[in-house]
């Protein structure tokens, strides 16, 4: 007998009918089988002593950025075991100074800091490095330079998505303008603006009012480096219109803090994440195949 908890009452469980039209349950598995079933892959997966190449992320700048990078890598792994994921390896570094503060005459070079963190990341055994900051890689010719492996280049693999023919997830209608939502130092610096010109793209950027707006959604004291979400998302959000209206056909969340407070269909064109890109670049150099768009 089935207790009705509610009204106290004894009564049979009911018996649900299943439409004619509905799909076949399917089949209970044997949960020691599956178990079973798991092992077997995940032993064929493993190679002892082979780790085979690993992805190596300069991170810190910031930390939630860095989480959310290494969280898209893992999410676009086609991977059915633990042991075909990618070997990851992760300097999440806050104390590199300051990238604009530098350029801006009021701090210490970071590249340094960021050569150090590169090269303890190869030692550990990186083959590809990544760097989850867009503004940094006004310093990627330095940093390459110093660099014993391979720097994936942010604005470079965004403008490969990007181009006609390019990846299908960046979903960019025929042709542009592209608009940039990004740091001042990012969007002074011309790397996305150089990038998307390769591929036949042109950028609009934000009038100054509207710049400053992304500036503060990303540093002010009611920022996302702060940890404060709303204020900077409805600046964003004000931003992103403001390019929209100007002609904007594509919008890039051209700093990696971004996309930790827009949303798909927040605007009426696309948004692309240049760390989704980054990470499926990556993998696919790493596993040798373009990696399949939204597996997750």
């Amino acid at each position: 007998m089935h207790q009705n908890r509610r009204n106290g009452l004894s009564q049979e469980p009911c018996a649900l009918e299943r439409r004619p039209d509905a799909p076949a349950p399917a089949p209970e598995e044997d949960p020691a089988r599956t178990e079973e079933d798991y092992a077997v892959r995940a032993t064929a997966a493993a190679l002892p002593g082979e780790p085979g190449p690993a992805i190596g992320i300069l991170g810190g700048m910031g930390p939630e950025a860095t989480v959310d990078l290494f969280a898209k890598i893992v999410r676009a792994t086609p991977a059915r075991v633990d042991q075909d994921h990618v070997r990851v390896i992760i300097d999440n570094n806050p104390k590199i100074p300051d990238r604009t503060a530098y350029l801006r005459g009021c701090g210490p070079d970071p590249v340094p800091a960021m050569v150090a963190g590169i090269r303890g990341l190869v030692s550990l055994g990186a083959t590809l490095i990544l760097i989850p900051c867009n503004t940094a890689h006004v310093y990627f010719d330095r940093l390459q330079a110093e660099s014993p492996v391979p720097i994936l280049h942010i604005m470079r693999e965004v403008a490969r998505a990007l181009a006609p023919g390019g990846d299908p997830a960046a979903g960019l209608a025929a042709g542009g303008p592209v608009g940039l939502l990004a740091t001042e130092l990012t969007v002074a610096s011309g790397l996305y603006h150089r990038a998307l010109a390769e591929v036949g793209l042109q950028v609009l950027v934000p009038e100054p009012a509207y710049q400053a707006q992304v500036t503060r959604a990303i540093f002010g004291p009611d920022g996302i480096k702060a940890g404060v979400y709303g204020p900077a998302r409805q600046r964003l959000l004000e931003a992103g219109a403001h390019l929209v209206e100007r002609g904007a056909r594509v919008l890039i969340a051209g700093c990696t803090e971004l996309p930790l407070v827009l949303r798909p269909g927040d605007f009426p064109v696309p948004w692309v994440d240049p760390a989704e890109i980054l990470a499926r670049a990556a993998l696919a150099r790493v596993l040798g195949a373009p990696v399949e768009v939204g597996r997750r």
